[in-house]
């Protein structure tokens, strides 16, 4: 959905970080503890394990995960990923992630998450597509248009939804493009989902320097990542004016004081596949770089990237996290007694769900918008949630982060009490 990163199982488990989350925000809620008891767990946990005949006609068996943590609120939403880590632990955290963000932008949608224990980068294409098919067979028990909708995520693209998309509807009898977001344009993706996280970052971003009354023309922006997010956020701070001098991707960072042009940056890495090297620049590394004298630093790369070990070190005025869970609860609370403004993630890189509830919308409707109108909608939802989330901040005198959770939490388990306890 966003730019969701592997989780560095080094760290704490994620399931317990998604939990102590929860809990501070539930605890400034004075959340009833029946409701708390409900909130904290998963509504359901699909484990399958399938074999797949392999290119040398051997069959291996894969475990894959599909867990939906909240459904109160509306349809499943949520990513699926393959990666060699994908745990039960991870999919269930990434899952209630999910419904905290859906909730805060306000779209009527829960949190799910899928994933496949695999190593796709030593897979062929065609292996990766039996794979894909396979689980989507095993996962149907759950998805649908009306039921849970997934998307890319790791190691997963609109190729892989058109895959999920083609054997969901040779299931059922019938086209139906709505069962997946993030396909391509030719069998009902939507314009404006490639650039729509970043785009609602910036958003936020704007939303951020007006509260702070800062003029975004000439601020100094570091941007750590340079993939689909990175880039995008970059080109469009870029065009508001701002000067980006620092960029960084896996293979390190880049730096100059008078500015990088984006486009220049963006042909060298394709022509290099790094953007190290790039003329005029010069190197460091990726922790100088999120320590850099700058106005806007956004992390659009990985998980854990500003801990206690560094978040004194960090001179930026705004921190907008377009990564997921780039900073930990300990420099959340050194950023905020320093004075820095962080946009947190479920808040700020919420635009790419935005736009695939957006997607899902048109799909149901096989009715399509323009690229502007998108951008237009999604813009007015970023602005909203960033106000309501501001007003929960203040009210509450609390750190961004806990505020959003705060909102979140609140509207999921409004919604879980109206419903009320089947039967």
């Amino acid at each position: 959905m966003t730019v969701s990163n592997v989780i560095d199982h080094t760290q704490r488990d994620p399931w317990s970080v998604a939990l102590e989350q929860f809990d501070v925000a539930a605890d400034r809620l004075h959340l009833d503890p029946n409701m708390r008891g409900i909130l904290r767990e998963c509504q359901r946990e699909l484990i399958v394990h399938f074999p797949v005949r392999m290119h040398d006609g051997a069959v291996k068996v894969f475990t894959g995960y599909r867990v939906q943590h909240n459904v109160s609120r509306g349809p499943g939403k949520g990513g699926i990923r393959y990666h060699p880590s994908v745990t039960l632990g991870e999919v269930k955290a990434l899952a209630m992630w999910m419904t905290w963000k859906c909730a805060v932008v306000g779209i009527p949608y829960g949190g799910a998450k899928g994933g496949v224990v695999c190593e796709p980068k030593g897979m062929s294409l065609q292996q990766l597509e039996t794979m894909t098919r396979r689980y989507a067979t095993e996962i149907m028990l759950l998805i649908g248009p009306e039921r849970d909708i997934p998307a890319p995520d790791v190691n997963t693209n609109a190729q892989t939804m058109a895959w999920i998309m083609d054997t969901y509807s040779m299931h059922h009898g019938y086209t139906a493009p709505a069962v997946v977001t993030g396909k391509p344009l030719s069998i009902g993706g939507s314009e404006g989902r490639n650039e729509a996280t970043a785009r609602g970052a910036v958003y936020t971003i704007i939303e951020a320097s007006k509260h702070l009354g800062i003029d975004l023309e000439g601020t100094r922006v570091v941007v750590q990542g340079f993939g689909n997010a990175g880039l995008h956020s970059a080109r469009l701070m870029q065009e508001l004016g701002a000067t980006i001098i620092g960029l960084s991707d896996t293979g390190g960072g880049i730096h100059n004081e008078k500015g990088f042009d984006i486009a220049k940056v963006d042909a060298f890495k394709k022509e290099h596949g790094t953007v190290v090297g790039l003329p005029g620049s010069d190197r460091i590394s990726n922790s100088e770089l999120l320590e850099l004298d700058c106005d806007v630093l956004i992390p659009a790369a990985i998980e854990n990237q500003i801990g206690e070990h560094n978040a004194p070190r960090i001179k930026a005025r705004i921190v907008a996290e377009a990564a997921n869970g780039p900073t930990s609860p300990e420099a959340d609370r050194i950023l905020f007694d320093k004075g820095v403004f962080l946009i947190p993630d479920i808040l700020c890189n919420a635009g790419g769900v935005t736009v695939s509830y957006f997607e899902w919308v048109q799909d149901l409707q096989n009715l399509f918008w323009r690229e502007a109108t998108i951008n237009a909608r999604l813009k007015e939802v970023m602005v909203k949630s960033f106000s309501d989330v501001l007003e929960m901040s203040k009210k509450h005198k609390c750190d961004m982060r806990t505020a959003a959770y705060m909102v979140a939490v609140h509207r999921v388990a409004e919604a879980t009490l109206t419903r009320g306890i089947y039967p």
